[in-house]
């Protein structure tokens, strides 16, 4: 027979849900406890498991689509079932069945099955989360005796995972608690049993097996993690003022999650505030009622200070590219480091030399670029892209050169570099970085790349990092040049250092490799007028 899903309440104050994503698809084969999809609710996405066995024969509500509580989200039967009927909204010739509730189970027709009486709810253990299979009663906030109404919380649950607050989804006379606070139970165990006052329920429990569901068509709500506050009070000064005092038991504050949650936006200590909810519980209207006393010492263990604010930015379709070519690259390539620390005392006599020239102005970056082509040329691996059927090796040297704008990163590409003089390199570096700062670069000059050099020295940072530009199979991350004392000769003496770290990807370029390449870096660096050899 068919079974109709309905959008469950997830959270107490649900009233609709966002299907963020389906686990199953129509047709797929559906086992008690599989995941069907991912529920966004007001407070969080969590997942939601089928309480049913079948066949998933209808989706109600799409990826992104959202929906009331209790309108339909899915159906469940026999594969090639005729649900006309049901999308129809009609009966069709198909029993329909609501979806079994976390705190219920279906009645069995069996010999052992208990009849119970007019009225009376049995509830049982929760799963509240995926991976649970028994619950300790923490807390009990209602004893023998009290009435409760919808949505009262009932107790606290202590599971794998945290301590959460199951309420109720009846009304009526807690009648019977089947676990004492402390005591734990399998999922499905009895927990309680709530009815008309007065009912007779002798041998209900005692006779518990697997029992009845009651009318409502509501899924379980699960509340978010509950931290409980731990009093601690600290002295505010040598003359204490007057504390109220909480409702306590064992150290514990009864405050509702929202109540808390509004506690902390509003940096309000919950010692201070008198609870009007049922046994003292702090509740909403407390905090929004709450007036703090006139040079009232703060008082407990953490006084909240400050709101926090924060500003949602939508992802740019430049952010996305950015994380999903990095990420790509990062978890695909085998990457290794490789980083050293070259002198810079003749670079920087022969870029203040070659700067003397008129007209002429090359950076640091430049000669670095400069500098890479042409080891490239003689370390062909380095200059390799990795493909999954192939391993290229470039006899042309395209050097990127990433550039920060506003919106992320970009890596405009410089051409035979190693036939370009270094103030064709400088000049080609400076009009393609205010084309990309302008977001005027166009697909051609991000196009191509063999080899890409990464400079955060003008930022001063030292040394660092930096993700493979796949399918290239190197990424060269430049520092800061740091005057330091260094040893020449056997004396300590002032010096100029720059530091280097070479990121490979192991499956085109071995360590030995990464290392010749810069050895052959390094001659360049040190001595530049070689480069103009």
């Amino acid at each position: 027979m068919a079974i109709v899903v309905n959008m469950p309440r997830l959270s107490d104050t649900m009233e609709e849900g966002t299907v963020a994503a389906w686990l199953k698809k129509v047709g797929d084969k559906i086992e008690e406890g599989d995941i069907l999809a991912e529920i966004e609710t007001d407070k969080a996405t969590m997942e939601f498991e089928s309480f049913n066995e079948g066949t998933l024969l209808h989706i109600g509500v799409q990826e992104g689509e959202t929906t009331k509580v209790d309108e339909l989200l899915a159906i469940i039967g026999d594969a090639g079932e005729d649900i006309s009927g049901l999308l129809n909204g009609g009966s069709a010739s198909v029993e329909v069945k609501e979806e079994p509730k976390k705190d219920e189970v279906v009645e069995e027709a069996t010999a052992s099955s208990v009849e119970l009486p007019e009225g009376v709810i049995v509830v049982t253990m929760p799963r509240l989360s995926d991976t649970m299979e028994e619950g300790t009663v923490a807390t009990w906030l209602k004893k023998v005796g009290d009435v409760v109404e919808e949505g009262d919380i009932l107790a606290e649950i202590e599971t794998d995972k945290a301590t959460m607050e199951f309420e109720s989804f009846q009304s009526g006379t807690l009648l019977e608690i089947g676990l004492q606070e402390g005591e734990s139970a399998k999922v499905d165990a009895l927990l309680a049993i709530i009815g008309p006052a007065g009912t007779d329920i002798s041998g209900v429990a005692a006779n518990f097996s697997v029992v009845v569901s009651s009318d409502k068509k509501e899924a379980p709500k699960v509340e978010a993690k509950k931290e409980v506050v731990k009093l601690e009070p600290v002295a505010a000064s040598s003359k204490k003022a007057p504390i109220p005092t909480p409702v306590t038991e064992n150290g514990r504050i009864y405050v509702s999650p929202l109540a808390k949650k509004l506690a902390e936006e509003k940096g309000i200590n919950l010692t201070k505030v008198q609870g009007t909810g049922e046994n003292g519980r702090v509740v909403k209207r407390d905090i929004e009622n709450y007036e703090p006393a006139a040079g009232a010492a703060a008082v407990g263990k953490f006084v909240p200070a400050g709101q926090e604010d924060f500003e949602e930015v939508p992802n740019s379709q430049m952010r996305k590219a950015i994380a999903k070519a990095l990420t790509n690259s990062k978890f695909s390539a085998p990457h290794y480091y490789l980083n050293v620390e070259f002198d810079m005392e003749n670079a920087i006599a022969f870029r203040k030399q070659f700067n003397s020239i008129p007209d002429t102005k090359i950076s640091y970056n430049d000669m670095v670029v400069k500098a890479c082509a042409l080891a490239l040329k003689q370390h062909p691996q380095v200059n390799s892209q990795w493909f999954a059927d192939k391993m290229r090796l470039n006899n042309h040297v395209h050097v990127g050169v990433a550039v920060a704008v506003p919106d992320g990163l970009v890596v405009p590409v410089v051409k035979f570099a190693n036939e370009q003089t270094l103030p064709q390199i400088g000049a080609a570096v400076k009009d393609l970085a205010g084309k990309a700062r302008n977001k005027k670069l166009t697909p051609a000059e991000m196009d191509g790349s063999t080899f890409t050099v990464s400079n955060l020295g003008m930022f001063g940072i030292d040394t660092f990092t930096s993700i493979i530009n796949q399918p290239n199979s190197a990424i060269l991350s430049v520092g800061n040049i740091v005057e330091k004392p260094v040893v020449k000769d056997g004396q300590i003496v002032v010096g100029n250092t720059m530091k280097l770290s070479l990121a490979c990807d192991h499956r085109t370029i071995d360590g030995a490799t990464g290392a010749q390449f810069l050895q052959t870096l390094k001659g360049y660096i040190e001595n530049p007028v070689t480069m103009l050899v």
